[in-house]
């Protein structure tokens, strides 16, 4: 697999691993810092580690796992460690892990004396596909996603596929969740592909395409002024089921999960407001919900997920706005839809 040149940094498929240890030491930096959490640690490090271990200036920061550490605490930590361990603004920040240490290291990086230099080497097929490409920071504040952050391009994005090994089903699901949302705004040849493929585990000529289809969009649209705003498709509802779950339940969604689901409401959506034919919305419908598990939603939580999707970044002046599809691999940007529309898409969901 070829090597992606985005606007101004490389995402390497193919020897990833001996990449990042050549382009450490062809940066000269004064240290390097790897941030990863538990699960990384254990799973993924010791190979990284393996090749840079002739290198004597680094430090490994580590926090806990999960996107409850996707806020201004655990960033401060890590600026407070990146202080201690003398980091300059030659130094240079890994962030090995999913999309919670692609965010929030991106985001410390970005902000520590006013930037300093990171890579990304991401670690499930969520921060593969999604948050390692496109130059998004950020950290949740009250439980609302990426409610602060940045758009800070990395130096390189590094994609060892053999990680994916070490990964549970749901995680694998979660992922799968942007890849069939590229599918849907971009490529309906590549929709179909994945349908007709075992998604157990995704190949890596369909991680490949998958990449490239986010990498080409966020090109052309580095701060999500126009076209960047197709990757919004299922997150208007979804970030706000995600939200819910992660305050309500022990066992929350993943986001892949919450994604799928608010798919499923935005297709509705897309049906009654943007000329999506019948037939697409139930070949959608069919495919998500065979793929992923029913989540119990009852109307008596409607008025707090509607907070939630008020408090959205992506609203305009107070109005929520929803990227909606005209047709599988096409979509239209900046819908705006009422409260009564969001809640008569979450009816479909919960009436399947």
């Amino acid at each position: 697999m070829d090597t992606i040149q985005s606007d101004n940094y490389p995402i390497f498929f193919e020897n990833s691993i001996d990449e990042l240890a050549n382009f450490v030491k062809q940066g000269r930096y004064s240290r390097f810092f790897i941030l990863t959490d538990e699960n990384t640690a254990q799973h993924c490090l010791p190979l990284v580690k393996s090749k840079i271990e002739d290198q004597d200036n680094f430090d490994i920061i580590e926090i806990n796992a999960g996107e409850e550490s996707k806020d201004i605490d655990f960033c401060i930590g890590i600026w407070k460690m990146l202080i201690d361990f003398g980091a300059d603004r030659k130094s240079l920040l890994i962030n090995l892990g999913g999309g919670v240490i692609s965010d929030l290291g991106g985001f410390a990086a970005s902000t520590f004396k006013r930037g300093i230099d990171f890579v990304h080497v991401p670690t499930t097929l969520l921060s593969q596909v999604d948050a390692s490409v496109g130059g998004k920071t950020g950290i949740d504040i009250d439980s609302i996603k990426n409610i602060i952050g940045t758009f800070t391009q990395p130096k390189a994005v590094f994609i060892e596929l053999g990680f994916l090994d070490t990964l549970p089903a749901k995680q694998i699901l979660s992922g799968l969740a942007e890849m069939l949302k590229h599918g849907l705004i971009q490529d309906a040849n590549y929709w179909n592909q994945l349908k007709n493929s075992d998604l157990s585990k995704p190949s890596a000529e369909l991680v490949h395409r998958s990449v490239a289809i986010k990498n080409k969009i966020t090109v052309e649209d580095p701060h999500e002024k126009g076209i960047r705003k197709a990757l919004n498709f299922g997150h208007t509802i979804g970030h706000a089921v995600e939200t819910y779950s992660l305050i309500n339940d022990k066992d929350h969604l993943s986001h892949g999960e919450a994604i799928a689901i608010g798919m499923i409401c935005e297709s509705y959506l897309a049906h009654k407001k943007t000329g999506l034919p019948a037939e697409e919305l139930k070949e959608i419908t069919d495919t998500l919900n065979n793929l992923y598990p029913r989540y119990t939603i009852h109307e008596s939580s409607f008025d707090t997920l509607f907070e939630y999707m008020k408090k959205d970044k992506k609203n305009q002046s107070g109005n929520i706005n929803c990227t909606l599809l005209t047709n599988i691999g096409q979509c239209n940007i900046d819908n705006i839809c009422t409260e009564a529309e969001l809640c008569e898409s979450l009816l479909y969901y919960i009436n399947l």
